[in-house]
């Protein structure tokens, strides 16, 4: 019999290859994006300490509105470039409209 193909298991794969060339520090931190069924995260990672330096989701705010909140939580800290991580998705649809907006408001990657 014939096995279904997990999705997921193939983005997580694609995630942990990407990983190997992304990382984040204090000054250029990695953003990190993922999408659940119905919410979506964003967060902002230095990855030489392990800190979380800013996180965002849909749970508390609208998805307009992660644009904003990340842009004004990072002009806080002081930081103006970042490293994209999509997370193994394909760079289209939601992912593409928060790279777009996030441009768009100043942040570089």
């Amino acid at each position: 019999m014939i096995k279904p193909i997990d999705k997921n298991k193939l983005r997580i794969t694609r995630h942990k290859r990407n990983r190997k060339n992304i990382s984040g520090t204090s000054s250029v931190p990695r953003l990190y994006i993922f999408k659940s069924l119905k919410n979506l995260y964003v967060n902002l990672v230095d990855d030489k300490s392990g800190n979380t330096l800013i996180s965002v989701s849909t749970l508390k705010t609208d998805s307009s509105d992660i644009v904003n909140e990340i842009a004004k939580k990072a002009e806080t800290l002081g930081i103006k470039k970042l490293v994209f991580d999509k997370s193994g998705y394909k760079f289209h649809g939601r992912i593409k409209i928060i790279a777009d907006e996030l441009r768009s408001k100043g942040l570089n990657f």
